[in-house]
């Protein structure tokens, strides 16, 4: 069967890929060259050579930041929810021979709780905000980021920011109405059609949840997209608060954990 005929069998396609042999999987995509113009601004805030490292792909869709990341060295877990996709992910990475580099999965980002992998890079574009309990997946990715977070959502207009103050006074509320102040908006019903968009947080939202993840932002590559890395300077909320809700959240017996912490000490 030909390249062309593989792609028609393998369609729709969201993520245009630019194969070896110069064909490509959506060219008449309606955002263009998606999303490889996205990647051309990223690029440049991710080391060019990540050999050694091990890199996580939350929903990977076809592939094409897996394989990008692939090519410069890193041995990558790519998962995703729907199995269109991850075949096609799959077709993408034998046809530049980084199959053995590329690891595919069907997974929701909340089964990672239940593995003992790390990352050193966590790329997290265009998941968060179709998810139902998105800082409850910030949590399990803060346990399993080991050097940086690509972070991109949807997110409301704007980018104000503000100092959070470490305690904010019962009668002193109403600093939470300022317009920075770090907020998601619930979607109710639907944003562009999509019954699966839930959440948009501001600017600070993010900046503060990433912090509290452990996570400091250097650098925005573009609009709505957040290179952060690991701070020893910052602590995961996790290690601050009742760690036993994160435990029960994620289905593991927390009384058991607390009896080891227990024995340890």
């Amino acid at each position: 069967m030909s390249t062309e005929a593989e792609i028609k069998k393998l369609a729709p396609w969201f993520h245009n890929i630019h194969l070896p042999d110069g064909n490509t999987t959506a060219p008449d995509h309606f955002l263009g060259d998606f999303p490889k113009f996205k990647w051309d601004k990223i690029k440049n805030d991710i080391p060019e050579d990540l050999e050694g490292w091990k890199v996580l792909d939350i929903g990977c869709n076809a592939g094409f930041y897996s394989l990008e990341l692939a090519k410069r060295g890193a041995d990558v877990l790519a998962i995703d929810l729907d199995e269109h996709y991850l075949k096609q992910a799959k077709w993408t990475a034998k046809q530049f021979g980084l199959d053995d580099k590329i690891r595919f999965e069907q997974m929701q980002v909340y089964d990672l709780a239940h593995t003992e992998e790390q990352f050193d890079l966590i790329w997290f574009m265009g998941v968060f905000y179709h998810l139902r309990y998105p800082m409850l997946a910030m949590d399990i990715l803060s346990q399993k980021v080991k050097k940086m977070m690509v972070f991109q959502t949807l997110s409301l207009p704007g980018q104000e920011e503000m100092g959070i103050p470490e305690d904010v006074e019962f009668h002193k509320r109403e600093i939470m109405q300022e317009k920075a102040w770090p907020k998601m908006a619930f979607i109710e019903h639907k944003l562009a059609g999509d019954p699966t968009n839930w959440w948009a947080p501001n600017h600070q939202g993010i900046l503060s949840m990433l912090r509290s993840c452990g996570l400091k932002v250097t650098s925005m590559p573009e609009d709505e997209t957040y290179v952060a890395h690991k701070d020893p300077g910052l602590q995961s909320s996790l290690d601050t608060w009742n760690y036993s809700e994160y435990l029960s959240a994620v289905g593991k017996d927390w009384k058991e954990e607390v009896d080891k912490k227990t024995r340890k000490d």
